[in-house]
């Protein structure tokens, strides 16, 4: 089984110390997102998990504890989001050089392999052009380079209560890109900057859910938890069924995740979980 900590919270900041001890406990509970009168007990038991996929903007309160999920014999890996986003877009999140600091200190206890960048979602404004994204992403790669091995990038969806939020924008004189789409020429000019500037940093670049393809661009499809990915860095097989609670453009494989929406902090205007 592969633990998702999670796509529906940032477990490693705001809920360290809950996921610690339910893994002394040896499990915890999970609703059902979409009946929470369902609750489902997930085994957090070591040989009952093969690989646990952290997701995080800022999981500095996690670090301490994880010479302790070694000493217990856990597999783990993070999807560290690291966007460098003004506070108008990223309320709650830590500044840019703290973040990438905390990225440093991650990398070097459990190794490049295993901390995964994540230049995710690009979001288009007036605030936030193309021309901000290019010299965004290149000044983070270029602070990250030999830190991690892959980035993973993906284009903004339009989620009904992010376009809400993102809306509001306007009051504040930002203007939201009504598309964000691959077929704008900027943005397709955009994709390709960025490939370039993984690979001159030493990064594989691939996108998250994206359903057009961009390998004309150099960004090949991803899988955020990917069974060739834990096979290379752990030496495991894990099932490579796609996991059919996710979207149909998403590739991952099958997980239990195991955080509750509407409990993530940070507040950012695009996020699908608030």
């Amino acid at each position: 089984m592969i633990v998702s900590a999670s796509r529906r919270t940032d477990i490693p900041k705001f809920f360290a110390e809950w996921f610690m001890d339910r893994v002394r406990a040896g499990s915890c509970s999970c609703p059902n997102p979409f009946n929470p009168k369902q609750v489902f007990q997930v085994s957090l038991r070591p040989e009952h998990v093969d690989v646990i996929v952290f997701w995080s903007k800022d999981p500095e309160p996690l670090l301490p504890h994880l010479g302790e999920l070694d000493r217990r014999g856990f597999r783990y890996y993070f999807q560290f989001t690291l966007n460098g986003y003004p506070p108008f877009l990223e309320p709650g999140v830590p500044p840019l050089e703290r973040t990438l600091a905390t990225f440093r200190r991650l990398s070097e206890a459990v190794s490049p392999e295993r901390v995964i960048w994540r230049y995710d979602p690009i979001v288009l404004t007036s605030a936030t052009d193309a021309s901000y994204h290019e010299r965004r992403f290149r000044e983070i790669a270029t602070a990250l380079a030999g830190r991690t091995r892959r980035v993973v990038i993906s284009l903004v969806d339009d989620y009904r209560g992010s376009r809400a939020r993102l809306a509001r924008l306007a009051s504040q004189g930002i203007q939201v890109a009504r598309r964000c789409s691959a077929d704008d020429p900027p943005t397709a000019g955009l994709l390709a900057t960025m490939a370039r500037v993984a690979a001159d940093s030493g990064m594989e670049i691939v996108t998250c859910a994206e359903e057009k393809s961009l390998e004309s661009l150099g960004i090949k499809p991803g899988k955020c938890i990917d069974d060739d990915y834990i096979a290379r860095v752990f030496g495991i097989r894990v099932p490579a069924k796609k996991d059919p609670g996710q979207r149909a453009a998403c590739g991952c494989v099958v997980s239990r995740d195991i955080g509750v929406y509407g409990t993530c902090r940070h507040g950012c205007l695009y996020c699908y979980a608030l």
